[in-house]
């Protein structure tokens, strides 16, 4: 469910440098789940319109032409979906995401608020005990590290869409949860860096760690489980994607008797 509109922050270019929010209020040695799940290849969007654009080079049917112009609508139009949701990000036209000018780590950060705000608007029963996660009152959700890796580097301007997910599935009891993070880049529609964030519950009162409350626990379940559900849904479309686009290589370029079209033009004597 979107909650918050996508906001545009006007940064000027002194500004476009990376920052990590540091937390030093937890000594104690943690090892965090490390993350063995295959991504799909990260250029397989672009590839695909490249792939497209040859099979057009070599002409293609009317009925051809069609199809490959549905491929590449779907393509432009739901890109979000597609590339982040085939990862298990709920990055649907409906769902919360968080657009700003390029500022990596703090941007996160920012994104991250969203996040758990959009648990507050849709967890009526608890709101105010989500908000209170995120004041030192009481019990609160605080970042214990981060881990940036650049893609590729943006330049002012552009804007990005950054995205969370639950790595894994929260047990009761858990004091913590990793949280990784997609930054897309709105204007070149491919992924701009990966984050991983590790998010701890701490006592302020205490001054130590605590465990989660069960209304935390019981909706980042529920999360966890869309986000399962998302995966599955738009990796069944890349795939089904990716397909048409074979298909239609191996009815252009991909053929014995193919030529490429360069045109009906001609030249004079």
């Amino acid at each position: 469910m979107r909650t918050a509109a996508r906001t545009a922050l006007a940064i000027p270019p002194s500004l476009l440098r990376t920052t990590c929010s540091r937390i030093p209020l937890i000594t104690a040695r943690f090892q965090s789940t490390s993350s063995t799940r295959t991504r799909p290849n990260p250029r397989w969007l672009s590839e695909a319109r490249t792939r497209i654009g040859k099979c057009i080079s070599f002409g293609l049917s009317s009925e051809q032409t069609r199809e490959a112009g549905g491929v590449l609508h779907e393509l432009t139009d739901r890109w979000r979906e597609l590339l982040a949701g085939s990862e298990g990000f709920l990055a649907s036209k409906d769902q919360a995401g968080h657009v700003n000018n390029v500022v990596y780590n703090r941007y996160a950060e920012s994104a991250r608020v969203n996040w758990l705000l959009s648990f507050a608007a849709s967890d009526k029963a608890h709101r105010n005990e989500w908000l209170e996660l995120m004041t030192p009152k009481s019990k609160g959700l605080i970042l214990r590290s981060i881990k940036t890796d650049y893609k590729f580097p943006m330049v002012y301007p552009d804007r990005v869409t950054v995205l969370h997910k639950l790595r894994n599935k929260p047990e009761a009891e858990s004091d913590h949860f990793m949280l990784d993070v997609l930054i897309l880049s709105e204007r070149h529609r491919r992924i701009a860096a990966r984050c991983e964030e590790d998010i701890v519950v701490y006592d302020y009162k205490l001054g130590r760690k605590s465990p989660m409350q069960p209304f935390v626990i019981d909706k980042l379940q529920q999360t966890f489980d869309l986000q399962e559900q998302a995966k599955a849904v738009n990796g069944e479309r890349v795939s089904r994607l990716l397909k048409q686009v074979q298909k239609l290589e191996k009815d252009s370029w991909d053929r014995p008797d193919a030529k490429e079209d360069f045109g009906s033009a001609t030249t004079g004597p």
